[in-house]
């Protein structure tokens, strides 16, 4: 990173101060322009370092606290490089994905990215109950202010057993993992907030489990998949496959949950 950071003529940053202290950190003295590059201006900013390419110089982009393109600023950058016919390549630094994964002690031969849930409690419902058959390791982003409702909103959709990770501040100070079943991961969110950049890793679905089966997670199941458009009689029928339950058991949950 440092050899590539001397190297440049031009250094994109998301945070121009942030660059600054790591290149005193690294000790590295540049004449590079140096240009600010975050989400809320890529748009505007792209087109000027494309043209900074095709003048011969060389570009480097440099992000915050993790890897450019992924869930920080860089795909529009490299997009339009390749467009361009522009070489591009990567000084591969730390990637919260791939550090959390190992870190997680759960199965990272097959694994998706799912970056930062939804907002909108509605749309991350509907977006979990899509996941809830997922039989590969899931990785997501969150905001420590929304870590909390995340992990409920996952143990309903999820199972209230399902084994999970919440990493925090990876390779970093303050670099912290707790492990366990995801009810009591977002009990422990709730009780002791965790600060920093989250990163979650949660198990895939390996078949029923009628032990998370009770009436308040399969009504809430029902309900994100009835949100998503699915016809009522037919949500009751694939809950009851995924909980290992039968659908009377789902019926009477309904009633129950109902009053």
């Amino acid at each position: 990173m440092a050899a590539e950071l001397a190297r440049a003529d031009v250094i994109a940053a998301e945070d121009t101060r942030r660059l600054q202290r790591l290149l005193h950190a690294l000790g590295v003295s540049t004449g590079a322009s140096i240009t600010s590059y975050f989400e809320g201006n890529e748009a505007g900013r792209t087109e000027s370092l494309i043209d900074h390419l095709r003048d011969g110089r060389r570009v480097a982009l440099i992000t915050d606290g993790g890897m450019p393109s992924v869930s920080d600023p860089g795909y529009r950058l490299v997009r339009a490089a390749i467009d361009a016919g522009m070489a591009v390549t990567a000084a591969p630094g730390a990637s919260a994905v791939t550090t959390a994964l190992a870190l997680s002690g759960l199965p990272c031969d097959r694994f998706c990215f799912e970056g930062f849930a939804p907002r909108k409690d509605g749309e991350r419902r509907r977006l979990f109950a899509s996941l809830a058959e997922e039989r590969r390791t899931m990785v997501f982003f969150e905001s420590p202010r929304r870590v909390a409702d995340t992990l409920r909103a996952m143990a309903s959709a999820f199972g209230k057993s399902r084994e999970a990770a919440l990493c925090r501040e990876l390779t970093k100070t303050h670099e912290e993992v707790r492990r366990g079943g995801l009810a009591a991961l977002a009990a422990g969110a709730e009780e002791d907030p965790p600060r920093g950049e989250i990163t979650l890793v949660v198990t895939g679905w390996a078949g029923p489990d009628p032990e998370d089966a009770d009436p308040e997670s399969l009504a809430a199941a029902v309900a994100a998949l009835v949100d998503d458009g699915t016809e009522r009689k037919a949500a009751m029928k694939a809950v009851a496959t995924r909980f290992g339950v039968s659908r009377r058991t789902v019926y009477d949950a309904l009633i129950d949950t109902a009053g």
